[in-house]
């Protein structure tokens, strides 16, 4: 494949050999350094092509940073980005879409090598992958036929960084992160020529919270969307604080405890048709369990009794587990205590996975198995790619995430209407706010059964509490898919996402 590589912003240093250029080069090397150590947009620009849905497209690969700046036009990050984009297409027309993972702390590599770009890491689906040699292969799903796509990675993650005064801590927080992402899709909107592209959002997990807000801030400053995906959503985090006195998350995930079970087959009997069944579990959760979990201690005996017997058989744990818990399981103890009598755990971000404690006889898993499995295989496809097929190797460490910015991650949020109050983050009313100053935004919600990190139920909970207005809750779409947090780890399930996503950008690039 023809490569086209440039690193643009190049510096050479030139030894000068006389005394007189000596005495010259002496007055001028505070300028000099000064001048070298001033923050600076680089990339590296590559072409190559790709076969989607029997055509062949052309395009054209940018691996860079841009910087974003203060109010006093400083710069105060170097946003690193890799941009695939379609040659020779009419870029009024051609939708761009902006990509990043969540965390809070992690860098886009997960979107970005497993999902809907132009190359795919092979992982063993549901399995732990193999130890290297990976494979690296061309993504016949990629989502590159309908948009142009830019991964980026949030400050302190990947390649991104604090630059001048800044430092990456300046970045770690809800409303600082927000603004940092929407500076940055503006300055590549405009170092691009894209402000009349047709322009979405695409985030997971922790991602899709800064869609929320991002979609809101960028509404503000005059960026209209056409679209927002939100892949394994969480914009209410009511929904996954598993905190005494908060009975709201063992509602919304008890209808994923119950697919992560027909997936073990754990259920007796086993129901034949899981989005049927899925129904029937809704049905209670939302129902007689949420009734009984706010009765609290005035639930009758006997109305325990019906509830765990029910909690049982659309869990397949045993009514004791459940009596011994309060009727009330966290997710750690679920994934604990599924198949505890196979002798492992299942994995929260994909109950599919399956993982081996030392202790198989304590409380709470001691890993994600669907976290450990592929990020191996992950991290050497992407430094493998970066630099045999993108040619950007930059001297400094590529960070899959930061723990310490999800430690130190400020969850205050102010979106200008509504103060900060101690509690749960709630972004939804950001979102609820630009799609209702933006009537034509539309927005497609990726759900997979198996996830136990962002359960579906709690983002359909989430948007059944938006409070949009009649006229636009037809602009949600929603979308379930047969595996878990990254749905694209399962091969079907990407296709059948990218099949509906197709669809989406179809009905709203016009």
């Amino acid at each position: 494949m023809p490569r086209l590589s440039v690193l643009i912003c190049l510096t050479l240093v030139l030894g000068l050999g006389t005394a007189a250029r000596a005495d010259d080069a002496k007055k001028t090397d505070a300028p000099a350094a000064a001048s070298q150590d001033k923050p600076k947009e680089e990339s590296a620009v590559t072409r190559h092509s790709l076969s989607v849905g029997g055509q062949t497209l052309k395009y054209t690969a940018t691996a860079g940073t841009l910087l974003i700046r203060d109010d006093k036009d400083e710069p105060t990050a170097s946003v690193f980005y890799v941009a695939y984009t379609r040659d020779g297409a009419d870029l009024e027309h051609r939708p761009v879409t902006f990509l990043y993972n969540g965390g809070p702390g992690s860098a886009s590599i997960w979107l970005h090598m497993g999902s809907v770009g132009p190359k795919r890491v092979v992982t063993s689906d549901g399995q732990p992958t193999p130890a290297a040699p990976y494979a690296l292969q061309d993504n016949p799903d990629s989502l590159l036929d309908k948009t142009d796509l830019v991964f980026v990675d949030a400050i302190g993650t990947g390649y991104s960084h604090a630059v001048g005064k800044a430092e990456d801590k300046d970045f770690w927080g809800v409303d600082a992160d927000g603004r940092a992402f929407s500076k940055f899709i503006q300055r590549y909107l405009a170092k691009n020529g894209r402000w009349n592209s047709p322009k979405y959002l695409m985030g997971e997990s922790y991602g899709t919270t800064r869609s929320a807000l991002v979609a809101n801030l960028l509404t503000n400053d005059g960026v209209a969307l056409n679209g927002v995906v939100l892949v394994s959503s969480i914009l209410d985090f009511a929904t996954e604080s598993f905190n005494v006195g908060n009975d709201l998350p063992f509602v919304t995930n008890l209808p994923t405890y119950a697919a992560v079970a027909w997936y073990h087959k754990k259920l007796d009997p086993m129901p034949a048709d899981l989005p049927k069944f899925l129904d029937e579990v809704r049905g209670f959760a939302f129902g007689e369990y949420a009734d009984a979990l706010l009765k609290g201690d005035k639930l009758s005996a006997a109305a325990r009794a019906d509830v765990l017997k029910k909690l049982a058989r659309y869990t397949g744990l045993d009514e004791e587990t459940y009596a011994r818990s309060n009727l009330r399981l966290g997710c750690f103890r679920f994934m604990k205590d599924l198949t505890r009598d196979e002798g492992h755990t299942v994995g929260r971000l994909d109950g599919r996975f399956t993982g081996i404690d030392h202790d198989g006889a304590g409380e709470y898993p001691e890993f994600d198995p669907a976290d450990a499995y592929i990020m191996g295989a992950f991290s050497a496809a992407f430094h493998s790619y970066m630099h045999d097929d993108l040619d950007y190797t930059p001297d400094r460490e590529y960070r899959l995430g930061s723990d310490q910015a999800g430690r130190n991650w400020e969850w205050k949020h102010r979106n200008g209407f509504n103060p900060w109050w101690p509690g749960s983050l709630n972004v939804a009313e950001d979102l609820r706010q630009a799609m209702s100053q933006n009537p034509k935004l539309k927005v497609f919600v990726v759900n997979g059964y198996y996830d136990l990190a962002t359960p579906f139920a709690g983002s359909e909970y989430t948007f059944d509490h938006l409070g949009l207005d009649p006229s636009l809750r037809g602009n949600v779409q929603f979308g379930y898919y047969e595996s878990g947090h990254m749905i694209y780890l399962h091969t079907p399930a990407l296709k059948a996402m990218k099949a509906d996503l197709a669809r989406f950008y179809d009905a709203t690039a016009r």
